[in-house]
C-alpha cells in the first residue's frame, strides 16, 4: 500500500492570506493546486472580529461564528460578505456583518474541498441527511433537521469511521458548538466556542460513530426538534490529515507529535482543565513561514492574531513539536491536548520518495 494517496494536499486544503479593499475581492487559490473550496473559514487578523464559517451546502449567504453560540446569520445582501464559491477560490464583497473584507484589514481563510457543492440525500441513519462528501480527503459536510429523539442516527457519507465531528444547531441561539474527538472517547464532549475542558455529558455523545452513521441524542446542540443542523465530519487520510492527542509537560522541550506529514494547519485544545487561557488555538504556516511559530488565532474568541514571542511550536517535515509552556498548547504537566492537523506535504510521496521540510 502506498504511503499516501494524496501527494499534493493543496488539492483538498489550503490556507490563503489576503488584504481587504471594501469592494469586490476575489481570493484565489494560493497552493500548488487550484481548488473550488466548499468550506471557507475566514478570520480578520489585525483586529477583533467574529469568525465567519461558510459552506457550499448551506450557501454563500449563511454564516456561523466559531466563537459564538448564536444562530446562523443569513444576509439578504447579495453584494456583501461571501458573494460566491469559485472554481479557483471564493469572492467577498464589502464587509457587512461577518468582517470578511474591511479596507486595509488583513485576513486568513482556511479552505476545505468537499464535492464541489454537489449534495446527495443519505438515508443510512434514522434521520435523512443531505451530504456533500469527499471520501478521498476524508471530509463531509452534513445538514439535517433535528427530531429531538434520543438514539437517532445520521449518515455522514465517508465510508470510514470519523474521528472528529464538529456540529452546530443553526437555528437556536444559545446552543454550543459540539465537538466529538475520538481521543477523549464517546462519553465526552468539547465545545468549539468555549474554553471548557472535556465534559462528560450523555446528552451530546455516548456512542462511537461507525463508517456510515453517528448516533445522537435529543439535545438541542445535536438534534433540536425541527431545527436545521450543520455537521463537519473528518476521518484521517495517511500523509494528509491526522487527529490525535498528546500530553503536555509545561516545558520548552515539549512533546513531539508524529503526523507523517509536514503540517500546514493545526488546531489544539487543552481537554483537562477549564481555564480562561485554554482556548482552541490555530497555527498555520501561511501567516508565519519560519520556525519557531508563535503567531496564532483562537477559534473561541474574536481576538486578533496573537504573536506571543514564546516560540510556541516547530512545524517539522513529519510532525510538530511543542516549544513553550503556554497553557493553551503545552502548559499543565500531564494535561491532555487534542489536535486536528492538515498537511502541507506528506513525509513520503505515493512513490516512496521522501520529501523535505521547507
Amino acid at each position: 500500500m502506498a504511503y499516501t494517496t494524496i501527494d499534493d494536499p493543496s488539492e483538498y486544503f489550503q490556507t490563503a492570506i489576503y488584504s481587504g479593499n471594501s469592494s469586490t475581492l476575489a481570493v484565489t487559490s494560493q497552493g500548488n493546486a487550484i481548488i473550488a473550496p466548499d468550506w471557507v473559514w475566514v478570520k480578520r487578523r489585525n483586529s477583533t472580529s467574529t469568525h465567519a464559517l461558510v459552506d457550499s451546502s448551506r450557501g454563500r449567504a449563511k454564516s456561523l461564528g466559531s466563537e459564538s453560540s448564536d444562530a446562523e446569520y443569513n444576509t439578504s445582501d447579495t453584494a456583501k460578505d461571501l458573494i460566491s464559491f469559485d472554481t479557483n477560490g471564493f469572492t467577498v464583497g464589502p464587509a457587512n456583518q461577518r468582517n470578511m473584507n474591511g479596507n486595509g484589514d488583513t485576513f486568513v481563510a482556511w479552505q476545505w474541498k468537499a464535492n464541489g457543492g454537489t449534495t446527495s440525500s443519505n438515508t443510512d441513519g434514522s434521520i435523512t441527511t443531505t451530504v456533500q462528501a469527499n471520501t478521498t480527503a476524508g471530509f463531509s459536510i452534513v445538514t439535517y433537521t433535528g427530531n429531538a429523539t434520543n438514539g437517532a442516527t445520521i449518515g455522514h457519507g465517508l465510508g470510514a469511521v470519523p474521528q472528529v465531528i464538529i456540529k452546530k444547531n443553526r437555528a437556536d441561539n444559545g446552543t454550543e458548538w459540539n465537538v466529538y474527538h475520538h481521543s477523549i472517547g464517546n462519553t465526552k464532549s468539547l465545545f468549539l466556542n468555549t474554553t471548557e475542558a472535556a465534559t462528560t455529558e450523555s446528552a451530546y455523545n455516548n456512542t462511537s460513530p461507525t463508517s456510515s452513521i453517528q448516533t445522537i441524542n435529543g439535545s438541542g446542540a445535536n438534534n433540536g426538534d425541527g431545527d436545521n443542523m450543520i455537521a463537519y465530519f473528518f476521518t484521517p487520510i495517511k500523509g494528509y490529515s491526522k487527529f490525535g492527542s498528546f500530553i503536555g509537560n509545561n516545558s520548552s522541550d515539549g512533546a513531539f507529535v508524529y503526523l507523517g506529514f509536514k503540517p500546514r494547519w493545526i488546531m489544539v485544545k487543552n481537554t483537562t482543565q477549564s481555564h480562561a487561557n485554554h482556548s482552541w488555538i490555530i497555527f498555520d504556516s501561511a501567516r508565519e513561514t519560519n520556525n519557531e511559530i508563535d503567531t496564532f488565532l483562537e477559534a473561541d474568541t474574536t481576538a486578533a492574531d496573537v504573536t506571543s514571542g514564546r516560540n510556541e511550536v516547530d512545524f517539522l517535515s513529519n510532525g510538530f513539536k511543542a516549544r513553550s509552556s503556554y497553557g493553551d498548547f503545552n502548559g499543565g504537566s500531564g494535561h491532555v491536548f487534542v489536535y486536528m492537523a492538515f498537511a502541507e506535504h506528506p513525509f513520503v510521496s505515493s512513490k516512496g520518495v521522501p520529501t523535505t521540510a521547507r
